[in-house]
């Protein structure tokens, strides 16, 4: 299938790797609603409750492979809007839940938090551009749910609830605001010329406060956990530091997302200003040297102090990911020949460590030795930073993706 003819000279579209990870991640439709956290084979883990995020990042995956003409992709895309509308969604209080049971008759977890629900929020309004019934539904609520409980008057990110929306959570976050920008992005796209600058501008805005101040003031190192006054807690997690979404210390890998994403904001706005490009490049350059290949050992660590040292130094596969997105975006918006380095030597360790050709999808993690491990993430849960480094790529800085990709 090739690329939508408005694309002009855009390679085909997905390409094979996207086309093997879109056929593993199809195992994980689960009835009679949601997606399956998957194992090492690509087979739903029958005991594992079914998450929302994960719903969701499929969801938006598949999404985008509709718009792609991939086979099955729509019907996929379709279950997950559903789900969303459906079992996942809290009917008495509003919005989502964190996860259901196994069988997605009752709430695993009740809490409500914005990480899942900015992935909701991306999964409909990708799954709108790509014309899935409901998703104009899914995403006038989504829309209305972030900005009456997670998006406070400063337009900063609320970390979570109780599963009733009366007691915020005593925490603040740059993971969940990170991926508020992402979602905003696309609901700055997709939402149109009298909505959409609004959601470009709350983008901006959380960008600069966290990157562009507090990143700055920290070396580029950017804490990951505040308090509600969103002053950095740095000892955060110091006893559980190799946590799967607040590990102690900084992240390298979300140095090189928040990259990426500076650089599609710069792509989004008429007038961007200068400091985003200057922070992209500082955030890549920091996480390069403190996490690529700095323990003997090819791959990025997981986590590293407050003077660059490494912490975890297991290898998670959407760091790669990330860098490769990362490096691809900074090439193309500068012309620097050392970014295409990177992304072909990225290409290469993913080549050789990650990609499993025998069981399917990408190995999720790799121990400091770069042998599959188990140690923080088991199997393969879903496929969408894998994915992301397939396609964003091969695609134009702004608009998104699912924007780029509607047909018209």
């Amino acid at each position: 299938m090739t690329a939508p003819a408005h694309l002009g000279t855009v390679a085909q579209l997905p390409t094979p790797e996207g086309r093997r990870l879109l056929a593993f991640g199809l195992g994980s439709v689960r009835r009679p609603a949601g997606f399956a956290w998957l194992d090492e084979r690509g087979a739903p883990s029958p005991e594992a409750p079914l998450h929302t995020w994960i719903t969701a990042r499929m969801t938006y995956v598949f999404a985008l492979a509709t718009e792609l003409g991939v086979p099955d992709a729509r019907a996929a895309a379709e279950h997950g809007v559903a789900s969303l509308l459906g079992a996942f969604r809290d009917a008495d209080h509003g919005g989502w839940y964190e996860s259901l049971r196994p069988d997605a008759s009752e709430p695993d977890d009740a809490r409500k938090a914005a990480y899942t629900h900015a992935f909701v929020a991306l999964a409909a309004a990708s799954a709108t551009a790509a014309g899935i019934p409901g998703a104009e539904r899914l995403l006038t609520e989504a829309v209305g749910v972030l900005q009456r409980h997670f998006l406070d008057e400063n337009g900063r990110v609320v970390e979570g609830y109780d599963a009733a929306f009366t007691t915020p959570e005593d925490y603040r976050g740059a993971n969940a605001s990170m991926h508020m920008v992402e979602a905003a992005l696309v609901l700055g796209d997709v939402l149109g010329d009298e909505a959409g600058p609004a959601w470009h501008r709350l983008a901006l805005g959380m960008a600069e406060h966290l990157v562009h101040d507090v990143a700055r003031r920290h070396d580029h190192l950017l804490p990951e956990h505040f308090t509600p006054d969103w002053e950095p807690v740095l000892e955060y997690n110091t006893d559980r530091r190799d946590d799967p979404f607040r590990p102690y210390g900084c992240t390298p890998g979300h140095l090189l997302e928040w990259s990426r994403l500076l650089v599609q904001l710069d792509a989004s706005l008429t007038e961007p200003p200068a400091w985003l490009l200057e922070d992209a490049e500082a955030l890549f350059d920091t996480a390069v040297r403190v996490g690529w290949s700095v323990d003997g050992s090819p791959g990025f660590v997981y986590t590293v102090d407050w003077n660059g040292a490494p912490v975890v130094r297991l290898r998670m596969h959407w760091v790669v990911a990330e860098a490769i997105a990362a490096a691809a975006a900074l090439g193309r918006c500068t012309g620097d020949p050392r970014y295409e380095r990177w992304e072909r030597e990225w290409w290469a360790y993913a080549e050789e460590h990650l990609v499993d050709r025998e069981l399917g999808s990408w190995h999720h993690e790799l121990d400091p030795t770069n042998q599959p491990s188990s140690t923080v993430w088991r199997g393969k849960p879903d496929i969408y930073h894998a994915f992301g480094a397939t396609l964003l790529p091969r695609l134009p800085l702004a608009p998104s993706p699912a924007v780029l990709l509607a047909p018209r």
